[in-house]
């Protein structure tokens, strides 16, 4: 059975300035996707320990730390570089998780 919604967790540096702007884009892209979520936002150093709780990892800068969950690089939703590949492999991603069991 699908999920009926994606745990999404939004981080950059401070999990606040552009983590924001990165989880508004990702609210929008999904919402006209169709892709039910719901949007956690965290520090850089808080993915470790929050990565067990949500679907979907999104980051605005580099991660170089393994991960349990796809890792999506959002700074494109930021700068508009590369921003139409982000946000296919946004809906992409999330399209697949949800269709998961």
């Amino acid at each position: 059975m699908p999920k009926s919604e994606l745990k999404v967790l939004v981080a950059c540096g401070s999990g606040v300035a552009t983590s924001t702007v990165a989880q508004e884009a990702v609210k929008r892209i999904c919402k006209q996707a169709g892709i039910p979520i719901s949007i956690t936002k965290s520090t850089m150093n808080e993915i470790q320990s929050m990565q067990d709780i949500v679907d979907v990892i999104m980051v605005t800068t580099n991660y170089r730390k393994p991960v349990t969950k796809p890792l999506i690089k959002v700074f494109g939703l930021i700068s508009g570089i590369n921003q139409e590949s982000v946000e296919k492999e946004i809906v992409d991603t999330c399209t697949r998780l949800l269709n998961e069991s």
